[in-house]
């Protein structure tokens, strides 16, 4: 598995063609305590940059975007059940959806763990 992501603060894990979505640690400090999600629906077309997902907290509302184009095949239902997941285990169980990847090449254009490292760092 690789492991990418956005300088929106969005991580893409791939595994074979298909691809899991959310925030990272990053986005979810500066988010505060999430108290809604929503998801994007099973076969939903998204192309890369696309308002994918909407995530609110206590301070604010933002919108996930899909750091590549695909077809959603599944979106985390536990985040309606428990949104504070996001805030909990971001980078883990706190993923928002997952899609058949369109074009492979897309994950050129994104970082890996150590660019996005450094380009927190200049944050």
């Amino acid at each position: 598995m690789s492991r990418y992501f956005t300088e929106d603060h969005e991580w893409i894990e791939v595994n074979g063609s298909v691809a899991t979505v959310g925030i990272t640690d990053y986005a979810q400090e500066q988010l505060g305590d999430v108290v809604f999600v929503e998801v994007p629906e099973s076969g939903k077309e998204l192309t890369k940059g696309d308002d994918a997902a909407v995530v609110e907290s206590v301070k604010a509302a933002s919108d996930v975007y899909a750091p590549v184009s695909g077809k959603v095949n599944g979106g985390n239902a536990a985040l309606a059940d428990d949104p504070s997941l996001i805030n909990t285990d971001p980078e883990g169980e706190g993923w928002f959806f997952k899609l058949d990847l369109s074009d492979a090449g897309q994950l050129d254009g994104l970082m890996d763990d150590a660019a996005y490292k450094e380009f927190v760092a200049s944050l």
